[in-house]
């Protein structure tokens, strides 16, 4: 069975085919620039790599060239589009309504509601649902949300100091997202050690950055909340902020509450500290050459992710291992020395030498240290997969 899986953005549209229940995965692309004249289309089947570029108006036509690459390709692995089982969606935020779905009326809707609080998310899923549904009715569509794996936080560590019918009437309470990954780093990490019974700390750290306290395969506490725009700050997303500071800037800078919501969401972060980049690998640049605001920035990201992970530590009552994975967490070794810098007293010893030479799956961490610290590299995809695969199937 061949399930398509489809990771969303406003403007860009990454996918991976896979055989299931195998988990081979057949082919990988992406479509960059949807909407725009100069667009880019690129697949990877196996050792062979093809880019195209033209206009791709919108996130059905995506899709469509999608299928157009599987099938036209000289080494396409689909000789039609109707071998394609169901298309699984990393779906970001359904509110009231989580776990593996079906698309339907009612998904579309619970995610519609929850669209003020993931502008940067739902939206466009939520279009490119309706237009495939149209499109390609017979092709099922499966949501996958990422705040499925947070349903076992318990209410202590998701419930926040509002008025109790917030929580019941508005769904206020911490959701957490980058379900897929921090699942996957659970089963891998499992895997890795030979035991069911770890307690670890996942640490997600990519554009979008999340740490999840996980004990036998079950998140237990994670770091953003209701929104994604929560948690540690992102590249270019506030992260944990005062709400009392909003009637402030509003009244002083005379900007609608819209206004100045999208300017938290899109100009703060890693972006909004330096004034130059909400990317790492930028920063780390800026910074080994003097800029104060891009050093300030990375501190920052770096004080914010070990808040979190000391939270964590004392929640699982210590940990067998903290795993980085996201583009940052498995790229960027400055950072994971710096996230682990002077925890020895924590039982937490990384190797510089090992650290600096990680490559995939590495143990970075020192022998002596108590709490072993890994890169794992992330496969949300997979994960997508196969939750895609269990639905259809029954």
């Amino acid at each position: 069975m061949k399930i398509l899986v489809a990771n969303l953005g406003s403007t860009s549209f990454k996918y991976r085919l896979y055989e299931m229940p195998s988990a081979e995965q057949l082919a990988r692309g992406s479509i960059d620039r949807i909407g725009s004249d100069e667009s880019c289309r690129m697949i990877e089947i196996g050792e062979h790599r093809d880019v195209v570029n033209g206009p791709v108006p919108d996130h059905a036509a995506a899709v469509r060239c999608c299928l157009e690459q599987l099938t036209g390709s000289e080494h396409g692995p689909l000789a039609d589009a109707s071998e394609v089982a169901a298309i699984g969606f990393k779906a970001v935020h359904g509110g009231r309504l989580t776990g593996v779905r079906r698309v339907d009326d009612e998904v579309l809707k619970a995610m519609s509601e929850m669209n003020d609080v993931a502008p940067a998310h739902n939206p466009p899923y939520i279009a490119a649902m309706q237009q495939l549904a149209e499109q390609f009715p017979e092709i099922p569509l499966v949501a996958a949300f990422e705040t499925d794996f947070h349903r076992t936080i318990p209410a202590r560590n998701r419930t926040y100091g509002v008025p109790h019918r917030w929580e019941e009437d508005y769904q206020v309470r911490r959701f957490g997202f980058h379900g897929a990954s921090h699942r996957y780093i659970a089963e891998r990490t499992a895997e890795i050690f030979g035991r069911d019974d770890l307690r670890l700390i996942s640490c997600h750290l990519g554009g979008s950055s999340s740490l999840a306290a996980i004990r036998r395969g079950e998140s237990v506490a994670t770091s953003m909340g209701t929104s994604p725009q929560s948690g540690v700050l992102q590249n270019n997303r506030v992260g944990d902020f005062d709400p009392y500071v909003l009637p402030l800037v509003i009244e002083r800078t005379g900007e609608s509450l819209k206004v100045v919501l999208e300017q938290l969401a899109t100009q703060g972060g890693l972006l909004g500290i330096s004034g130059i980049s909400g990317d790492v690998r930028d920063l780390e640049q800026a910074s080994a050459k003097g800029d104060v605001r891009a050093t300030l920035a990375l501190e920052t990201f770096v004080s914010n992710i070990r808040q979190y992970l000391g939270w964590m530590l004392v929640e699982l009552g210590g940990a067998d291992a903290i795993v980085f994975t996201g583009g940052i967490g498995e790229n960027s070794a400055a950072i994971r020395q710096a996230v682990c810098h002077g925890l020895e007293e924590l039982g937490i010893v990384i190797d510089e030498t090992c650290n600096a030479q990680a490559q995939g799956e590495s143990l970075v961490s020192g022998a002596e240290s108590g709490i072993q610290v890994w890169v794992v590299p992330t496969h949300e995809e997979l994960i997508v997969a196969k939750q895609t695969y269990e639905v259809i199937a029954d």
